[in-house]
């Protein structure tokens, strides 16, 4: 890869418009790719917003700002959108399904030297991977939300990813200024099957009176010297993320400490996703 990339994202959302800002702010040509016009002019504003803190804070030029802005493009056509990607990363909802019919149009529009990443969370790579004919350039590339502030990139390596994909990716994710930690093709990678766990066990101890929301945070945040408690935490992932990555790791594995929680279910049919929502296990405001 030359040092000014091509990089299309797929998914305007907060994980995509985040992962574009990025990008754009290293130096690389971005195109951000979603279904709707309305969808892409919301990532894009998102981006702005995030940029405007920076200036806000004096870590950014209003100059600045403007050319990462001018570096980042759009697209409803995913085909015309990785034309011509160097690099293609994939930032939608955790459906395996949806992921892998994207990786099938990738495999058909991208070019042939291009990597393809997928930024799932507890998804396998290898069985993404066989949706394309160039498994050994698809890998994971799991970054941590929000993506602009979080130093992590969690890579994960499928059964057929080449060596030279994964050194091009360790090396692109540290001249983001990123902290690379490789992970093996299991279900839940390291960070959410360590995560989850710890999730969901919060959710039970609310559900079953051990102590209350702010009890449950208190003690992880200050025992255990977390930045926030558990409960917090699952707020800002996402219920409904959370959910999706404990039924991969119990369906994956077996593994019955991997059960997801009756009272988080049950909150993500009532619609309580977290901050996205507005109410999780907190209330939030605008």
């Amino acid at each position: 890869m030359s040092d000014t990339l091509n990089v299309s994202v797929i998914g305007a959302g907060t994980m995509g418009n985040g992962i574009a800002q990025v990008f754009a702010d290293f130096g690389h040509n971005v195109i951000l790719i979603d279904l709707s016009e309305e969808s892409l002019d919301r990532g894009v504003a998102a981006i702005a917003k995030s940029l405007a803190r920076f200036v806000k804070k004096e870590k950014k030029t209003q100059e600045e700002v403007d050319q990462i802005l001018a570096r980042i493009g759009t697209a409803t056509d995913t085909s015309a959108g990785v034309a011509h990607a160097d690099l293609v990363v994939e930032a939608v909802f955790e459906s395996e399904q949806v992921k892998m019919d994207i990786f099938r149009t990738l495999d058909e529009s991208a070019p042939p030297h291009a990597v393809l990443a997928s930024n799932t969370s507890s998804i396998s790579i290898t069985k993404i991977a066989n949706a394309t004919k160039r498994p050994e350039q698809v890998i994971g590339m799991h970054f941590m939300n929000p993506v602009p502030l979080m130093k992590l990139v969690e890579i994960i390596k499928g059964e057929r990813t080449s060596d030279e994909t994964l050194e091009k990716t360790i090396a692109l994710s540290e001249n983001l200024g990123k902290v690379v930690g490789i992970a093996e093709d299991y279900p839940g990678f390291i960070a959410n099957r360590i995560l989850m766990p710890m999730i969901t066990e919060a959710a039970f101890a609310l559900m079953e009176g051990v102590g209350t929301r702010e009890s449950i945070d208190t003690v992880m945040k200050f025992g255990c010297n977390f930045p926030m408690g558990p409960l917090t935490l699952a707020d800002f992932v996402g219920l409904d993320i959370c959910v999706n990555i404990l039924d991969v790791l119990h369906d994956g594995l077996g593994d019955p400490k991997y059960r997801c929680c009756p009272l988080l279910r049950r909150m993500v049919e009532a619609g309580k996703l977290g901050v996205k929502s507005g109410e999780g296990f907190y209330s939030y405001g605008d």
